[in-house]
Order: C-alpha cells, then structure tokens, then sequence
C-alpha cells in the first residue's frame, strides 16, 4: 500500500474548548507511544476523515505534525453517530526498527461449495488474530479463502494461512477460524397420554422464595 500522510498541527486547546476547533472544521486527535511523549494536535476533519474511512487498526500512517513525520496505527476513533463524524483520534507512534505486536482482522474471500451446495453455515470462530513484526510489514488484513470449504464439516485453522515470513502469528496453530456446519432443528416433544390433554407445567406460588427461608411463626 502506497504511503499515507495526514497533516497535523500541534494544538493547546483542550478539554471543552475543543468544541469550537470541531466547529471550525478540525479534528482534535493525540498521538503517543512508547518513544514520544504524547502530543496533541489537530487535523482537517474532512479530509482525515475520509482517509481513515480506507484504513484499519493495522494500517501504518504518517502523521506530518508542522514539518515532523510520525509513523503511527490508529489506536480509538471516537465518533457522534448521530451526525456521522469522527470526534477524536488516538494515534499510537511506532520505532520501525522495533517489532510490534498488534491485532489484525481475519477477512474472508471467495465462495464456500459447502454453503453453496450443500446449505452450510460458515461459522466464524476468531475475527482477529495477534501478530508480531516490523510496523512495515504488518499486513492491513489477513486474507482467508473459503472456498477450501468444500465439504460439511470443512475447517480452515491458523495453520492453514499463507502469510509472510516477516510476520509470525502468536495464537495456537490449531485454533480453528471457520467450519461449515448444518443448522440443526432443535424440537421439543412433550409426551401426553392418549386422550388426555396436554397441560401446562403449574407454576409455583412460592417461587420467589429462597428453599432455605423459614415463614415466621405467629
């Protein structure tokens, strides 16, 4: 993926005052790491919010801060659902001499023959996976193709990706990401005798009392 940069200007204001900088268009956000001491800035909120609409948690950014690149990953977008912007950003500063570990979303491709033919379900056991590598080579997503699930009872386990050497995924190789099952009908048969019919369980006046709860005597 090509280089992502988002400008941003350092900023003083903070608390409820940023309220006026959302008014006027920006973006409040704050960028810290284990190697910079936090900063808040601002940021065009128009423009940052349609880049970062394209990008994930592991997609590796640039934030430009008055002349200073800082290669970050996006760590908490906070949003007012109600007009549908973003609120405030945290950013996390990576060394990219360092490894990190960082979770990625699994995303699934193609098309299952066991679904299609069979009337599967995919069953999605993990939605991420936890990764360790340099911050360049953190891949944005890992890629899962389903159509191996050819068969009732098929399953794709984490032994199974094709990734980079660079990157080395730290969950157990057995754990399972999918399996295609049968949705099984469950039903209840209630037995009744012939030419009787069939009652409802009696509810008990006292099942609001503890087993062990003595009434008073008078």
């Amino acid at each position: 993926m090509e280089k992502v940069v988002l400008k941003a200007i350092r900023r003083e204001v903070t608390g409820k005052q940023v309220k006026a900088l959302r008014r006027a268009g920006q973006l409040p956000a704050v960028i810290y790491g284990r190697h910079v001491e936090p900063i808040a800035v601002s940021m065009e909120a128009h423009t940052t919010g349609l880049a970062l609409a394209k990008l994930t948690s592991s997609s590796l950014v640039t934030i430009d801060v008055d002349g200073t690149e800082y290669p970050v990953l996006v760590r908490e977008r906070q949003r007012d659902y109600i007009k549908g912007v973003l609120t405030h950003v945290d950013f996390l500063a990576v060394d990219l001499n360092e490894k990190i570990r960082t979770n990625v979303r699994i995303a699934f491709v193609g098309i299952s023959p066991a679904v299609k033919d069979y009337n599967g379900v995919l069953v999605q056991n993990l939605e991420r996976l936890e990764v360790e590598c340099l911050p360049t080579d953190l891949p944005e997503r890992l890629t899962v193709d389903i159509a191996v699930l050819a068969q009732i009872g098929d399953s794709i386990r984490v032994r199974d990706l094709v990734i980079s050497d660079k990157v080395r995924i730290l969950a157990d190789e057995d754990d399972t990401i999918a399996v295609v099952t049968l949705i099984k009908e469950e039903t209840a048969a209630v037995a009744a005798v012939p030419g009787e019919e069939a009652t409802a369980p009696e509810l008990s006046v006292e099942r609001g009392k503890k087993e062990d709860e003595v009434p008073d005597k008078k």
